[in-house]
Protein backbone atom coordinates (compact mmCIF):
# COMPACT_ATOMS: atom_id res chain seq x y z
CA UNK A 1 0.00 0.00 0.00
CA UNK A 2 1.47 3.68 -0.94
CA UNK A 3 1.49 6.29 1.52
CA UNK A 4 -2.44 7.54 1.72
CA UNK A 5 -1.54 11.09 2.88
CA UNK A 6 0.65 11.40 -0.72
CA UNK A 7 -2.16 12.28 -3.33
CA UNK A 8 -4.56 14.44 -1.36
CA UNK A 9 -5.30 17.03 -2.83
CA UNK A 10 -3.38 20.81 -1.54
CA UNK A 11 -5.44 23.94 -0.47
CA UNK A 12 -2.73 26.37 -2.05
CA UNK A 13 -1.83 24.33 -5.61
CA UNK A 14 0.79 21.83 -6.35
CA UNK A 15 4.22 22.06 -4.76
CA UNK A 16 6.67 24.98 -5.01
CA UNK A 17 9.61 22.32 -5.49
CA UNK A 18 11.45 19.44 -4.33
CA UNK A 19 13.36 18.94 -1.28
CA UNK A 20 14.95 16.78 1.32
CA UNK A 21 13.71 16.84 5.05
CA UNK A 22 15.62 14.77 7.99
CA UNK A 23 18.65 14.68 6.33
CA UNK A 24 19.84 14.19 9.86
CA UNK A 25 17.91 13.74 13.34
CA UNK A 26 18.51 17.78 14.01
CA UNK A 27 16.71 18.82 10.79
CA UNK A 28 13.39 18.13 12.59
CA UNK A 29 13.34 19.36 15.93
CA UNK A 30 9.76 19.04 18.16
CA UNK A 31 9.88 21.28 21.77
CA UNK A 32 6.63 19.88 23.65
CA UNK A 33 4.59 22.27 24.97
CA UNK A 34 2.47 21.48 28.01
CA UNK A 35 1.30 24.58 28.92
CA UNK A 36 1.28 23.25 32.88
CA UNK A 37 4.06 23.74 35.52
CA UNK A 38 5.13 20.71 37.76
CA UNK A 39 3.74 21.47 41.59
CA UNK A 40 6.69 20.70 43.69
CA UNK A 41 5.27 17.60 45.44
CA UNK A 42 2.87 14.94 44.39
CA UNK A 43 3.47 11.23 43.48
CA UNK A 44 4.55 11.89 40.13
CA UNK A 45 8.02 13.05 39.14
CA UNK A 46 7.58 15.47 35.30
CA UNK A 47 10.83 14.60 33.39
CA UNK A 48 11.56 16.64 30.53
CA UNK A 49 13.87 14.88 28.05
CA UNK A 50 15.33 15.58 24.88
CA UNK A 51 16.14 12.75 22.42
CA UNK A 52 17.74 11.68 19.63
CA UNK A 53 16.49 8.44 17.04
CA UNK A 54 14.63 7.45 19.90
CA UNK A 55 11.11 7.03 19.67
CA UNK A 56 9.17 8.09 23.07
CA UNK A 57 7.78 4.17 23.88
CA UNK A 58 11.79 3.22 24.05
CA UNK A 59 12.42 6.40 26.28
CA UNK A 60 9.56 5.66 28.52
CA UNK A 61 10.83 1.49 28.78
CA UNK A 62 13.93 2.66 30.15
CA UNK A 63 12.76 5.04 32.62
CA UNK A 64 10.66 2.35 33.52
CA UNK A 65 13.46 0.00 34.21
CA UNK A 66 16.05 2.06 35.69
CA UNK A 67 12.86 3.30 38.02
CA UNK A 68 11.97 0.04 38.64
CA UNK A 69 8.65 0.33 37.94
CA UNK A 70 5.78 -1.18 35.37
CA UNK A 71 5.30 0.21 32.27
CA UNK A 72 2.01 1.57 32.37
CA UNK A 73 3.34 3.92 35.34
CA UNK A 74 5.36 5.85 33.11
CA UNK A 75 2.79 8.12 30.83
CA UNK A 76 3.56 10.73 28.26
CA UNK A 77 1.32 13.61 26.74
CA UNK A 78 1.66 12.54 23.06
CA UNK A 79 4.14 10.30 20.56
CA UNK A 80 6.87 11.92 19.22
CA UNK A 81 9.18 10.72 16.02
CA UNK A 82 12.32 8.90 15.95
CA UNK A 83 13.98 10.40 13.05
CA UNK A 84 14.22 13.78 15.46
CA UNK A 85 15.55 15.48 17.88
CA UNK A 86 12.33 15.93 20.13
CA UNK A 87 11.77 17.48 23.81
CA UNK A 88 8.93 16.17 25.51
CA UNK A 89 8.07 15.48 29.52
CA UNK A 90 7.19 12.09 30.98
CA UNK A 91 5.00 11.36 34.75
CA UNK A 92 6.82 8.81 36.56
CA UNK A 93 4.23 7.64 39.37
CA UNK A 94 6.67 6.71 42.28
CA UNK A 95 4.68 7.12 45.53
CA UNK A 96 6.19 7.25 48.81
CA UNK A 97 9.49 6.47 46.79
CA UNK A 98 12.70 8.44 46.37
CA UNK A 99 13.58 9.51 43.11
CA UNK A 100 16.16 7.12 41.23
CA UNK A 101 19.63 8.83 39.82
CA UNK A 102 18.11 10.20 36.72
CA UNK A 103 21.55 11.04 35.25
CA UNK A 104 21.97 6.98 34.19
CA UNK A 105 19.56 7.50 31.91
CA UNK A 106 21.91 9.66 29.53
CA UNK A 107 23.67 8.62 26.77
CA UNK A 108 24.46 9.91 23.23
CA UNK A 109 21.20 10.09 22.49
CA UNK A 110 19.23 11.18 25.47
CA UNK A 111 19.44 13.79 27.77
CA UNK A 112 17.45 14.57 31.53
CA UNK A 113 16.44 18.87 31.33
CA UNK A 114 15.02 19.01 34.39
CA UNK A 115 13.13 16.61 36.71
CA UNK A 116 10.14 18.03 39.62
CA UNK A 117 7.21 16.49 41.36
CA UNK A 118 4.13 16.92 40.93
CA UNK A 119 0.13 15.89 41.96
CA UNK A 120 -0.98 14.75 38.69
CA UNK A 121 0.19 12.07 35.83
CA UNK A 122 0.40 13.53 32.68
CA UNK A 123 -2.92 12.00 29.98
CA UNK A 124 -2.43 11.73 26.21
CA UNK A 125 -3.72 14.74 24.50
CA UNK A 126 -3.40 16.92 27.69
CA UNK A 127 -0.65 19.50 26.04
CA UNK A 128 -0.81 22.67 24.70
CA UNK A 129 1.00 22.41 21.65
CA UNK A 130 4.39 21.84 19.76
CA UNK A 131 7.13 24.14 18.23
CA UNK A 132 8.75 22.63 15.50
CA UNK A 133 12.47 23.93 13.75
CA UNK A 134 12.61 22.44 10.22
CA UNK A 135 15.48 22.40 7.71
CA UNK A 136 14.41 21.05 4.19
CA UNK A 137 17.71 20.74 2.03
CA UNK A 138 18.64 20.53 -1.69
CA UNK A 139 15.70 22.98 -2.37
CA UNK A 140 14.62 23.11 -6.14
CA UNK A 141 12.17 24.87 -6.90
CA UNK A 142 10.96 29.11 -7.88
CA UNK A 143 11.86 30.89 -4.58
CA UNK A 144 9.37 33.35 -5.06
CA UNK A 145 6.49 31.27 -5.64
CA UNK A 146 8.07 29.48 -2.19
CA UNK A 147 7.64 32.99 -0.51
CA UNK A 148 4.21 33.57 -1.68
CA UNK A 149 3.41 30.12 -0.88
CA UNK A 150 4.99 31.20 3.16
CA UNK A 151 2.95 34.06 3.01
CA UNK A 152 -0.57 32.21 2.61
CA UNK A 153 -0.28 30.03 4.98
CA UNK A 154 1.04 32.28 7.51
CA UNK A 155 -2.30 34.22 6.88
CA UNK A 156 -4.75 31.05 6.32
CA UNK A 157 -3.30 27.81 7.97
CA UNK A 158 -3.43 24.18 5.94
CA UNK A 159 -5.97 21.62 5.88
CA UNK A 160 -5.61 19.41 9.20
CA UNK A 161 -5.23 16.26 7.51
CA UNK A 162 -3.59 13.65 9.42
CA UNK A 163 -0.30 13.17 8.53
CA UNK A 164 1.65 10.08 7.52
CA UNK A 165 2.98 9.02 10.42
CA UNK A 166 -0.65 8.19 11.84
CA UNK A 167 -0.89 5.53 9.51
CA UNK A 168 2.89 3.23 9.35
CA UNK A 169 4.90 2.33 7.15
CA UNK A 170 3.54 2.40 3.45
CA UNK A 171 -0.04 2.17 5.49
CA UNK A 172 0.23 -0.63 7.13
CA UNK A 173 -1.82 0.31 10.31
CA UNK A 174 -4.92 0.74 7.67
CA UNK A 175 -3.70 -3.07 6.48
CA UNK A 176 -4.09 -4.02 10.22
CA UNK A 177 -7.67 -1.81 11.01
CA UNK A 178 -9.11 -4.16 7.76
CA UNK A 179 -8.39 -7.63 8.79
CA UNK A 180 -9.56 -6.63 12.85
CA UNK A 181 -13.02 -5.55 11.90
CA UNK A 182 -13.15 -8.62 8.84
CA UNK A 183 -12.25 -10.31 12.00
CA UNK A 184 -8.77 -12.31 10.55
CA UNK A 185 -7.39 -10.71 13.59
CA UNK A 186 -8.77 -11.38 16.93
CA UNK A 187 -6.41 -11.82 19.80
CA UNK A 188 -4.43 -8.26 19.61
CA UNK A 189 -3.30 -6.22 22.33
CA UNK A 190 -4.82 -3.50 23.37
CA UNK A 191 -2.22 -0.64 22.42
CA UNK A 192 -1.73 -1.85 18.88
CA UNK A 193 -5.80 -2.58 18.64
CA UNK A 194 -5.91 1.31 19.45
CA UNK A 195 -2.91 2.76 16.75
CA UNK A 196 -5.08 0.55 14.18
CA UNK A 197 -8.60 1.95 15.18
CA UNK A 198 -7.20 5.85 15.30
CA UNK A 199 -5.60 4.93 11.76
CA UNK A 200 -9.06 4.07 10.17
CA UNK A 201 -11.03 6.77 11.73
CA UNK A 202 -8.37 9.37 10.52
CA UNK A 203 -8.42 7.62 7.20
CA UNK A 204 -11.83 8.21 6.97
CA UNK A 205 -11.58 12.12 8.36
CA UNK A 206 -9.03 12.64 5.89
CA UNK A 207 -11.59 11.64 2.98
CA UNK A 208 -13.78 13.78 3.90
CA UNK A 209 -11.35 16.97 4.37
CA UNK A 210 -10.06 16.11 0.90
CA UNK A 211 -13.43 16.57 -0.77
CA UNK A 212 -13.78 19.71 1.16
CA UNK A 213 -10.56 20.97 -0.03
CA UNK A 214 -11.14 19.85 -3.81
CA UNK A 215 -14.38 22.13 -3.24
CA UNK A 216 -12.25 25.04 -1.77
CA UNK A 217 -14.75 24.83 1.18
CA UNK A 218 -12.67 23.65 3.75
CA UNK A 219 -11.67 27.07 5.27
CA UNK A 220 -16.01 28.34 4.75
CA UNK A 221 -18.92 27.64 5.69
CA UNK A 222 -21.27 25.36 4.40
CA UNK A 223 -24.70 25.08 5.61
CA UNK A 224 -25.19 23.19 9.27
CA UNK A 225 -21.45 23.30 9.42
CA UNK A 226 -20.53 22.31 13.50
CA UNK A 227 -17.72 24.74 14.41
CA UNK A 228 -15.15 24.30 16.79
CA UNK A 229 -13.01 27.36 18.83
CA UNK A 230 -9.06 27.04 17.77
CA UNK A 231 -6.56 25.73 20.10
CA UNK A 232 -9.92 24.57 21.99
CA UNK A 233 -12.59 21.48 22.56
CA UNK A 234 -15.47 23.75 22.53
CA UNK A 235 -18.10 23.41 19.58
CA UNK A 236 -21.17 25.25 18.55
CA UNK A 237 -23.25 24.82 15.49
CA UNK A 238 -22.60 27.45 12.69
CA UNK A 239 -25.02 30.11 12.06
CA UNK A 240 -25.64 30.78 8.34
CA UNK A 241 -25.22 33.91 6.93
CA UNK A 242 -23.53 35.27 10.74
CA UNK A 243 -20.97 38.32 9.96
CA UNK A 244 -18.95 37.60 13.17
CA UNK A 245 -18.81 33.94 12.60
CA UNK A 246 -17.16 34.84 9.31
CA UNK A 247 -15.02 36.65 10.47
CA UNK A 248 -14.04 34.65 13.18
CA UNK A 249 -13.13 32.11 10.43
CA UNK A 250 -11.21 34.32 8.64
CA UNK A 251 -9.14 35.31 11.35
CA UNK A 252 -8.81 31.39 12.15
CA UNK A 253 -10.31 32.22 15.34
CA UNK A 254 -12.72 29.30 14.87
CA UNK A 255 -12.48 26.08 12.65
CA UNK A 256 -15.22 23.90 10.87
CA UNK A 257 -15.39 20.64 11.66
CA UNK A 258 -15.22 17.40 10.07
CA UNK A 259 -15.89 14.21 11.96
CA UNK A 260 -14.09 11.26 13.59
CA UNK A 261 -16.62 8.43 13.09
CA UNK A 262 -17.57 6.30 15.87
CA UNK A 263 -20.65 5.50 17.80
CA UNK A 264 -23.41 8.40 18.68
CA UNK A 265 -21.94 10.43 21.42
CA UNK A 266 -22.18 13.77 22.80
CA UNK A 267 -20.55 15.35 19.81
CA UNK A 268 -22.27 17.76 17.79
CA UNK A 269 -23.69 16.31 14.34
CA UNK A 270 -23.43 17.99 10.76
CA UNK A 271 -26.72 19.29 9.48
CA UNK A 272 -27.82 19.99 5.66
CA UNK A 273 -25.28 20.81 3.02
CA UNK A 274 -22.26 19.74 5.21
CA UNK A 275 -23.97 16.96 6.44
CA UNK A 276 -24.90 15.25 2.78
CA UNK A 277 -21.25 16.19 1.94
CA UNK A 278 -19.96 13.70 4.89
CA UNK A 279 -22.41 11.29 4.00
CA UNK A 280 -21.56 11.17 0.13
CA UNK A 281 -17.99 10.71 1.23
CA UNK A 282 -18.32 8.20 3.60
CA UNK A 283 -21.24 5.64 1.80
CA UNK A 284 -18.61 3.59 0.40
CA UNK A 285 -16.96 3.04 4.12
CA UNK A 286 -19.83 1.93 6.12
CA UNK A 287 -18.07 -0.99 6.96
CA UNK A 288 -15.23 0.78 8.41
CA UNK A 289 -17.49 3.02 10.32
CA UNK A 290 -19.71 0.05 11.33
CA UNK A 291 -16.00 -1.77 12.36
CA UNK A 292 -15.18 1.58 14.77
CA UNK A 293 -18.43 1.61 16.11
CA UNK A 294 -18.65 -2.39 17.07
CA UNK A 295 -15.37 -1.44 19.11
CA UNK A 296 -16.78 1.30 21.10
CA UNK A 297 -15.43 4.05 19.81
CA UNK A 298 -17.08 6.94 20.61
CA UNK A 299 -18.15 9.77 17.62
CA UNK A 300 -16.15 13.07 17.54
CA UNK A 301 -15.03 15.93 15.79
CA UNK A 302 -11.80 17.88 14.61
CA UNK A 303 -11.05 20.91 12.70
CA UNK A 304 -10.85 20.86 9.24
CA UNK A 305 -8.40 24.03 9.49
CA UNK A 306 -4.71 23.82 11.07
CA UNK A 307 -3.52 27.53 11.81
CA UNK A 308 0.42 27.68 11.91
CA UNK A 309 1.25 29.54 14.57
CA UNK A 310 4.20 32.35 14.39
CA UNK A 311 5.43 30.75 11.08
CA UNK A 312 8.96 32.22 10.57
CA UNK A 313 11.43 30.87 7.57
CA UNK A 314 14.77 31.51 5.77
CA UNK A 315 15.94 30.52 2.59
CA UNK A 316 19.58 30.61 1.96
CA UNK A 317 21.01 29.31 -1.07
CA UNK A 318 19.24 25.79 -1.59
CA UNK A 319 18.33 25.47 2.44
CA UNK A 320 14.85 26.44 3.63
CA UNK A 321 14.81 26.84 7.70
CA UNK A 322 10.91 26.82 9.22
CA UNK A 323 9.82 27.36 12.94
CA UNK A 324 6.15 27.06 13.89
CA UNK A 325 3.84 26.44 16.14
CA UNK A 326 0.93 23.76 15.60
CA UNK A 327 -1.44 22.69 18.16
CA UNK A 328 -1.58 19.11 19.98
CA UNK A 329 -3.02 16.63 17.74
CA UNK A 330 -1.59 18.28 14.67
CA UNK A 331 0.84 17.44 11.91
CA UNK A 332 4.02 19.47 10.98
CA UNK A 333 4.38 17.17 7.88
CA UNK A 334 1.22 17.95 6.81
CA UNK A 335 2.67 22.28 6.18
CA UNK A 336 5.29 20.89 4.36
CA UNK A 337 3.27 18.99 2.11
CA UNK A 338 1.98 22.28 1.32
CA UNK A 339 5.16 23.92 0.31
CA UNK A 340 7.75 21.33 -0.90
CA UNK A 341 7.37 17.48 -2.08
CA UNK A 342 10.12 15.87 0.25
Amino acid sequence: MTDPVRDLPRAWGGTTGTGVLRSTPEDFQVIEDLGVDASGSGEHVLLKIRKRNLNTTEVAGHIARLAGIRARDVSYAGLKDRMAVATQTFSVHLPGREDPDWCQLEGDNLQVLEASRHHRKLRRGTLRGNRFKLVIREFAGDQEILEQRLQQIAQHGVPNYFGSQRFGREGNNLQRAQALFSGELKKVRRDKRSIWLSAARSWLFNQVLAARVFAASWNTLLGGDVMQVAGGRGQFMAEAGEAELLSRLEKQEVHVTGPLCGKPGRALQAEGQAAELEQKVLASEQSWIEGLQRFGLEADRRALGLKVNELQWQIENDVLELDFGLVSGSYATVVVRELVKV
